[in-house]
């Protein structure tokens, strides 16, 4: 690794963001290989759609990270129950963008932390966590849903399925570049 990392904090919201980003990419990925009737289709009336999905995450982001170091991140403008319900404004699109928003949210704020605001205290439904317990708490909850996302997409797709990392039976060829690339 080029360049070790002298600060800890820094080093670690440098690579929470870098991970946020991954999953960000996955879902969108994952998205991009269905249609609009996949998108929205569900196995049936209590299960989740990637849709749904999608619009919960948004909701989860716009509220936990929108000014996440002086307010709650439960919003009182949040309704978490609607967003497991399907509206008339419910478009793709309108998803999707409510999605994009979200993420800028939370790659806005946690941007402008330096690794010393890392032991600051934040509230989650009046609970208190420090900001590496709340960073932990939504990459273990974002990369919940996105693995939902992507399980729903790839079921749809089947074998016209694009693989989101190393595609089967190429795990040999990855590691040899890998190796390559590393081993200077």
């Amino acid at each position: 690794m080029s360049g070790a990392p002298t600060n800890l904090g820094a080093h670690m919201l440098a690579d929470a963001i870098a991970r946020f980003h991954d999953l960000k990419s996955m879902g969108d990925r994952a998205m991009g290989q269905v249609d609009d009737a996949t998108f929205f289709a569900a196995s049936d009336a209590e299960a989740n759609s990637i849709a749904l999905v999608v619009k919960h995450v948004a909701g989860n982001l716009h509220s936990r990270w929108r000014s996440f170091l002086v307010e709650d991140g439960e919003k009182p403008d949040r309704d978490r129950d609607a967003e497991f319900e399907h509206g008339e404004a419910d478009t793709r699109e309108a998803l999707v963008a409510r999605w994009d928003e979200g993420w800028a949210i939370l790659f806005a704020e946690l941007g402008a932390l330096g690794g010393d605001d890392l032991l600051r205290i934040v509230t989650i439904r009046h609970e208190p966590h420090t900001v590496v317990q709340c960073i932990h708490r939504q990459l273990t909850h974002y990369g919940y849903h996105v693995g939902q996302i992507v399980l729903l997409a790839r079921a749809a797709r089947g074998p016209e399925w694009i693989s989101l990392s190393i595609p089967r039976r190429q795990s040999g060829t990855f590691n040899a570049a890998m190796k390559d690339r590393f081993s200077g």
